[in-house]
């Protein structure tokens, strides 16, 4: 491919899967915003986690984290507590409502985009399907 093109293929791809997430997101179920959706997540497939690890690995800052955190505290979807081994830091895990809510969530929108897979041609299915290891082959750690 040439420069040009991948700019092409990056760009259009960008928006895309932007513009896919949020129209997902926007047919999903009432309740935390994505940040909290997806910090949440991370905490399900995790497990425990010190805040800062949990910011890494979101891609945000620790205090915009604490802040998640706090918000999903309160609603009763995570349990915070003091770190053992260093008592100035925190560790965060989901409850078992914080467990339901992904699931759901994930469940509401894999379901919300399986009927559009569905309107799609075989054609655009097969695409769509025979592009998904390099997909994930880009989000891969």
């Amino acid at each position: 491919m040439t420069t040009s093109a991948v700019q092409d293929v990056s760009g259009r791809l960008f928006l895309a899967v932007g513009r896919l997430s949020r129209s997902l997101r926007q047919a999903g179920v009432p309740g935390p915003g994505h940040g909290a959706i997806s910090a949440l997540a991370t905490l399900v497939n995790s497990g425990q986690l010190r805040l800062g690890d949990l910011a890494a690995k979101e891609g945000v800052a620790a205090a915009t984290m604490s802040r998640i955190v706090a918000s999903l505290v309160e609603a009763g979807y995570v349990r915070r507590e003091s770190d053992p081994i260093d008592r100035r830091a925190w560790l965060a895990e989901a409850t078992e409502e914080g467990e339901r809510l992904v699931s759901g969530v994930r469940s509401t929108r894999v379901n919300e985009l399986g009927k559009r897979l569905e309107r799609l041609t075989p054609e655009h299915q097969a695409a769509l399907a025979a592009a998904l290891p390099a997909l994930e082959a880009l989000i891969a750690d």
